[in-house]
């Protein structure tokens, strides 16, 4: 197991690597000069020149991302160019917001997604199979932002009953948890379809092998068969997916966190690249790259947990 983990550790360097490049050089395509915003729209040429060389911009591009590079190593993000406070405060600030909605919308959604499918493939072509299938394709096609913005329409200002702008507290007290709630049902509301409709299809193959028919004639009953014989042997697939879905949603809490006022890193790196402040853009390119990867080394592991053929 940790030769496992350590292989797919190292292979998720070069990963890093290239998202930092691609990061980088995105930054420099941008058309607005980070000294100009720096130094402010009234500054003279002499004082952006100036700051163009504290910053080091005037140097080769090369240089640049291997000073960059350099200064990651030693934990140093860099500064905001907007207000002047090292990177990693602010990213310190966000992380802990950007993960309690994560785990807000993961640890309702992800049960009720494998229950669902569960259900759809045990009855299969019933009416609470076709009901899952609706539920499944609705979860799929609607846009995150769609259905936040419903929700703050209808839940949170026509009825009045949940707040739906910013952070009311820690996620364990109960304003917290009152305040999370409509983002948290946003965000976990469009993974609830994928892992349905994979969780069916992963049972449904699993319910006709031969050890799901020798369990029921051992005569397990129906709901062991299907939990720990069924269930179980499905999950691989089921945990790919979920794996990838939840990458995904790194990409969604950015739009949610916009559309409910979030104080997290999505909406850190939206406000940073509207100002050009490329420092803090970049830094939340690596968190959220960094946390990608995070989770696919987590995956594996299941992977090696659920399967003991990955071990061997």
């Amino acid at each position: 197991m940790l030769c496992h983990a350590v292989h797919r550790l190292l292979l998720a360097i070069p990963v890093l690597l290239g998202v930092l490049t691609v990061g980088f050089m995105l930054m420099q395509v941008v058309p607005t000069d980070p000294a100009t915003v720096r130094a402010g729209p009234m500054a003279t040429a002499d004082v952006v020149a100036a700051i163009r060389r504290d910053l080091g911009l005037d140097r080769p591009l090369l240089v640049q991302f291997g000073l960059y590079l350099a200064r990651l190593l030693q934990g140093d993000l860099g500064v905001s160019i907007i207000n002047n406070i090292p990177v990693a405060t602010e990213l310190g600030n966000t992380i802990g917001p950007t993960l309690e909605l994560m785990l807000a919308s993961l640890i309702w959604s992800i049960p009720l997604g494998l229950a669902l499918g569960t259900i759809g493939a045990y009855w299969r072509g019933k009416l609470i199979d076709r009901a899952v299938m609706a539920v499944s394709v609705a979860g799929v096609s609607l846009p995150v932002f769609f259905l936040g913005l419903i929700l703050i329409w209808f839940v949170g200002f026509r009825w009045g009953l949940l707040p739906f702008t910013g952070r009311s507290g820690p996620l364990w007290t109960l304003d917290g948890l009152i305040g999370i709630t409509l983002p948290a049902l946003t965000l976990g509301g469009v993974f609830i379809g994928p892992v349905a409709r994979m969780t069916r299809t992963a049972v449904l193959d699993v319910l006709g092998a031969e050890h799901v028919r020798t369990a029921r004639a051992k005569g397990l009953r129906e709901i062991t068969v299907v939990l720990r014989h069924a269930l179980r042997n499905a999950l691989i697939p089921v945990v790919t997916l979920i794996g990838l879905q939840i990458g995904f949603l790194l990409g969604g809490a950015v739009v949610t966190e916009t559309i409910f006022s979030w104080p997290g890193v999505g909406r850190l790196a939206v406000g940073a690249i509207t100002s050009n402040d490329f420092p803090m853009a970049q830094g939340t390119i690596l968190v959220l790259a960094g946390g990608f990867i995070v989770i696919n080394l987590v995956v594996d592991l299941l992977y090696a947990v659920l399967d003991p053929r990955v071990r061997a």
